[in-house]
């Protein structure tokens, strides 16, 4: 059996790839695992698959012996922020992130609210691969309350963040994207005083993500045109992420928001050695900029783990992605949207600059054209000779095509899709060589897998 898990936890489609018998499986798994009772933390986002999964993972939690509380649809941030404050055994999140609605995930936390290490994995692992021969899968409902007063608990820590600092007179919109944010984020930005609109604020999960959120900016720069404010952030389905969008519609994104907070807490002499840990995707222009005033740039492999392990192993306070999901000290480096977009709207507040013009002091981004290649298979599924064909073949299109741009090649860890990120300082190359990579690659991948 391959491993069930990816690069954030275990994802896929639900009731292909992510099925009742396996969510209840890894809730019975997970609870024979722990050695503290103290209670497992449940929490999910609003997909309509998202019950069912809830139903399985305590309906196995309870036969492995375990207690757990359902908090219900959640941020994800808020399962990792309580197992510490409540010194609780360990925590899970049922949700997708970003991707589309038909899909769901599992995320597991440890008893330090951090995500669990490869060795916990292999551990849970095992015993799936064991239970598989040896178990029936219970399928009779439980009751589950929902503990509203953790959420409580949640938001008040959110606002303490602020230091005291309120956002009366500024004038916000907000993407809660029909999942976790729809929640919270609406109270805790009109409970420090900000003037708040909210687009996409039901809790529905047939719409999560769909043509709205951090990957889909649109609607909030339409609000923003027809109902002019001074900023607007977009959410993704689980809240982890945030994206920013100016007065004027300019794009705040995880580059941007590293940059004018990590030059914030520089200038507060906070940051360890002026650094900033940031992934493979990060952009060049800000890699350049940073370093011109001092900084330095540590890169990592695409995912919030990754940056995390770099955070913990060098230091540093602050680090993130491009896709908004940004790690801080403030929160014991969980990935939390809200809790980001609090902090820029705090900077903008207390510095009395609009975001526009915030935003005008960070660095000038290079080119950078991002492609989807389709896959008709799970890279993490095929057979290892042909996994690593691939990967000599992303190796040598990186070898290939370097010297005239920045080239990096990955396939998702949480849809079957191959990544293609091509920049330069010239958009015209940028576009040429992205294309001529792209059909290529196409044609190579296909050699391979067929």
């Amino acid at each position: 059996m391959q491993s069930i898990f990816g690069t954030d936890g275990i994802r896929g489609k639900f009731n292909v790839e992510i099925t009742y018998s396996l969510a209840y499986k890894v809730g019975y798994a997970l609870g024979l695992t722990l050695a503290n009772n103290n209670p497992i933390l449940i929490g999910r986002d609003t997909r309509i698959s998202g019950d069912i999964l809830l139903q399985a993972i305590t309906t196995g939690i309870k036969a492995s012996g375990k207690k757990f509380i359902n908090l219900g649809i959640c941020p994800t941030p808020a399962i990792p922020f309580l197992i510490k404050r409540k010194k609780l055994s360990s925590g899970i999140m049922i949700s997708a992130s970003h991707n589309p609605p038909e899909y769901n995930g599992i995320k597991i936390f440890n008893h330090n609210g951090q995500k669990i290490t490869k060795n916990f994995e292999n551990k849970i692992q095992k015993l799936i691969e064991e239970l598989n021969q040896n178990i029936s899968v219970p399928k009779k409902e439980i009751s589950l309350k929902t503990n509203t007063e953790l959420m409580v608990i949640y938001m008040e820590s959110l606002i303490q963040t602020m230091g005291g600092e309120n956002l009366s007179g500024m004038k916000i919109i907000l993407d809660t994207c029909y999942g976790s944010a729809t929640t919270c984020a609406k109270n805790i930005f009109q409970n420090l005083g900000a003037d708040v609109r909210v687009i996409n604020n039901s809790k529905n999960g047939l719409k999560i993500n769909k043509n709205c959120g951090s990957t889909n900016l649109e609607p909030l720069k339409k609000a923003l045109r027809e109902n002019p404010a001074d900023m607007g952030f977009s959410f993704d389905g689980d809240a982890d992420r945030v994206i920013g969008v100016d007065s004027l519609g300019n794009v705040l994104d995880g580059d941007h928001i590293l940059f004018l907070w990590g030059r914030e807490l520089m200038e507060q002499k906070v940051l360890t050695n002026n650094l900033l840990i940031s992934t493979q995707m990060a952009n060049l222009g800000f890699e350049e900029a940073w370093n011109k005033i001092g900084g330095i740039l540590y890169r990592t492999d695409v995912g919030d783990k990754y940056v995390h392990d770099a955070i913990k192993t060098k230091s540093a306070v602050l680090g993130g992605e491009q896709s908004g999901h940004i790690l801080s000290k403030i929160n014991n480096f969980s990935g939390d949207g809200i809790l980001t977009a609090l902090q820029i709207s705090k900077y903008c507040k207390k510095k009395n600059i609009t975001l526009n013009d915030w935003l005008k002091s960070s660095f000038e981004p290079f080119p950078q054209k991002l492609t989807n290649i389709n896959l008709d298979f799970n890279i993490n599924k095929i057979n290892p000779k042909t996994k690593s064909l691939i990967n000599q073949t992303i190796s040598k299109f990186q070898e290939i095509y370097s010297a005239n741009c920045r080239v990096y090649i990955r396939p998702s860890g949480t849809e079957p899709l191959m990544r293609v990120l091509v920049e330069a300082k010239n958009l015209q190359k940028v576009h040429a060589l992205s294309n001529e990579i792209t059909s290529k690659l196409i044609l190579e991948i296909n050699k391979i897998v067929n």
